[in-house]
């Protein structure tokens, strides 16, 4: 019952947070929402006085795992003679979720909605114009977004039995950001795409970078951390100048910044 509640309300919040930046647009809302969150970051890793609600940086441990019926997903489980470890178990659970995610976004961008919001993506003005409740229609999207990040975190919760404020830092957000625009923007496979390279680049460099240092210089001169955040910036860079629409943009993006007007 938790995830639906989660969910609700974090689509709640995301209506509230939304509200304020309707007028916004392009990169003037990314940097909005990006300071909200880190707003809500600060104010919750405050949130242990006067009233205890969030116990601040120390965070709120013990949190249940995640349960369906008498099945728990934190313990080991046999089933048809096979032994299923918490993590194993907690990975096909994030799998399920995740194909139910995409198609759920799926049909949202084939559907009457999803075409509204591509012509308030692409037109907010012609949109209007054209009849399309832009208003209502842009608190829906953030409250679908929030919803989804909501079912998220429940999950992260339930996986790690503890979360606290600093496990949302400003740099996951960006990161969130670089997935999206390095794989391409109006794309789901794309930004599944930059996902998976955002997400495996890091221990790929950790696997490399670090006995090859040592086999040269005998210590590691330089970490990881600052390599990979290097090769990010040096990514973006090369994307917004060479496919400003992503590794795998959307048709619709593609034949925008493709194809001369007519």
């Amino acid at each position: 019952m938790i995830l639906p509640i989660g969910a609700a309300v974090a689509a709640l919040f995301g209506v509230l947070l939304g509200a304020p930046t309707l007028k916004l647009r392009g990169d003037y809302l990314a940097i909005v929402t990006l300071g909200f969150g880190e707003i809500v970051r600060i104010f919750l890793n405050n949130l242990s006085r006067p009233v205890n609600i969030t116990s601040g940086p120390q965070g709120i441990a013990r949190i249940d795992p995640f349960k369906l019926g008498e099945f728990n997903f934190a313990r080991l489980e046999s089933f048809a003679g096979l032994e299923f470890s918490g993590p194993v178990k907690y990975y096909y659970l994030l799998l399920a979720v995740m194909l139910a995610v995409i198609l759920v976004n799926l049909r949202l961008q084939n559907s009457r909605i999803g075409r509204a919001w591509e012509a308030i993506r692409e037109d907010e003005i012609a949109a209007r114009a054209m009849g399309i409740n832009t208003r209502n229609l842009k608190l829906l999207a953030f409250a679908m977004g929030a919803s989804f990040g909501g079912v998220a975190g429940g999950m992260f919760s339930a996986i790690q039995a503890f979360i606290s404020p600093e496990s949302f830092v400003l740099v996951e957000s960006i990161m969130v950001v670089s997935m999206v625009v390095l794989g391409g923007m109006g794309n789901i496979w794309g930004v599944i795409l930059g996902a998976l390279l955002l997400s495996f680049t890091p221990e790929i460099l950790r696997w490399t970078v670090e006995p090859v240092q040592e086999a040269l210089f005998g210590r590691s001169l330089i970490e990881p951390e600052v390599i990979r955040m290097l090769l990010f910036g040096l990514a973006l860079v090369l994307i917004m100048l060479f496919r400003p629409a992503g590794l795998l943009p959307s048709a619709v993006r593609k034949r925008e910044l493709t194809e001369p007007a007519a």
